[in-house]
């Protein structure tokens, strides 16, 4: 090699241990904070109107409200068999699901079935 090579080349290790190029750096925290007020804002923003943009959704875009739900939910979970429940937690989760069909949770908006007994134009 010839020494204008050598010249040419930089080092392998530009900062000593312990030394950074950066030393101000960013600030401790600061994005942490960042995530922070993210999250403020989005909860905010939900309180003023996210039930109202999740109903929209759910009628205007099935398919985007649906990757939705799926992209909240855990990669992996438990799934708990009913063998070993008892007859009492059995009929509790009945009962619940029994209270989300009575009140429209899983039907289609603007497909809710009328309550039985009740008269429906067509």
């Amino acid at each position: 090699m010839s020494d204008s090579t050598n010249e040419k080349q930089t080092p392998a290790h530009l900062f000593k241990p312990g030394q950074s190029g950066n030393p101000k750096g960013r600030p401790k925290g600061s994005r942490n904070k960042l995530s922070e007020d993210f999250v403020a804002a989005l909860q905010a923003d939900f309180e003023e109107g996210g039930i109202e943009a999740i109903q929209s959704m759910r009628g205007t875009d099935p398919g985007g409200y649906v990757r939705v739900i799926a992209s909240l939910l855990p990669k992996e979970f438990k799934i708990e068999t009913t063998s070993d429940l008892t007859d009492e937690q059995l009929d509790a989760r009945i009962r619940t699901l029994a209270n989300l069909v009575e009140i429209g949770i899983g039907q289609p908006a603007g497909r809710a079935e009328a309550p039985e007994g009740s008269a429906t134009a067509h």
